[in-house]
């Protein structure tokens, strides 16, 4: 990597822990009667997430922001080590740490301050025990090696500049024959170039990268090959429908760029996979 392409991923990470600090941070001033509102659990639930295990979280933990729901797939046993990469308001650790138990572990990893205070905040208000939440990269994990039995991550991948990276942190610290489950978004084409000048690098959709390179990729960071347990076109569930149906700010957006949405239809998948590391 050149020192120019170096120098603008780093600003993309800035913009992105930027983005999601301001997040964080209107769910802290929100009234907490308020939180785990409505609309993120719809959203969620269309994803795959159970009603009634995301009611029972503390208020605050599901922010919405997944694009799958990745932590059943784990098939997780009392007593294992889990680690979520970009843990956010903690949804997938609390989840998993009902299933390991008060004799497992539950790690939430993330780069923003603001979401591990949320986090941490949250795991206080509903007595988990068992679960920590560290500051740190994707890309240089806070985590020993091969001290993890299963690793999560839930729409956060796609955000790195350097995917790649965050895929050899994966396979340095799962244990052999240690599994991951993530949901993540994929590019069938590149999206029109209007577009992703308009939507910024701090967009999930705009960071991803093509389905046939991230699978390449898991299997170049010592996986077996990947399954893919489900697959979800993104835009049409979150209500890219088409100009009828969807939201006056997305019918907005598709104006200013002049694109149709006829250009992108089926463009962009949410995939929930799975992969083991070759013992």
């Amino acid at each position: 990597m050149t020192n120019a392409n170096g120098n603008e991923a780093e600003s993309t990470v800035l913009r992105v822990r930027e983005e999601y600090s301001r997040i964080a941070e209107r769910r802290v001033i929100e009234d907490a009667a308020t939180r785990n509102s409505e609309a993120d659990r719809g959203c969620s639930e269309q994803f795959g997430y159970d009603k009634n295990e995301i009611e029972s979280l503390p208020s605050g933990a599901d922010m919405g922001l997944g694009c799958g729901a990745p932590v059943p797939a784990l098939d997780l046993q009392p007593g294992e080590t889990v680690l979520d990469l970009g843990s956010g308001g903690g949804i997938d650790v609390f989840l998993a740490a009902r299933q390991v138990g008060p004799t497992g572990r539950v790690i939430g990893v993330d780069m923003t301050p603001e979401m591990i205070e949320l986090a941490r905040d949250n795991a206080r208000r509903g007595g988990y025990a068992n679960v920590e939440f560290r500051e740190g990269r994707l890309e240089a994990l806070p985590v020993d090696d091969g001290s993890i039995d299963a690793v999560t991550s839930n729409c956060v991948i796609n955000l790195v500049p350097d995917k790649r990276a965050v895929y050899a942190e994966i396979a340095r610290v799962l244990r052999p024959g240690g599994r991951t489950v993530v949901s993540d978004i994929v590019l069938e084409r590149p999206l029109p170039a209007t577009l992703v000048r308009e939507m910024g690098d701090a967009n999930c959709i705009v960071t991803a990268i093509r389905r046939d390179e991230y699978l390449e990729m898991i299997r170049q960071a010592g996986f077996a090959e990947p399954e893919i347990l489900q697959d979800v076109d993104y835009l049409a569930a979150v209500g890219w429908t088409d100009t009828d149906h969807m939201n006056d700010e997305t019918r907005a957006l598709l104006e200013r760029t002049g694109v149709s949405y006829d250009e992108i239809r089926g463009t962009v998948h949410s995939l929930t996979l799975r992969a083991t590391k070759a013992d």
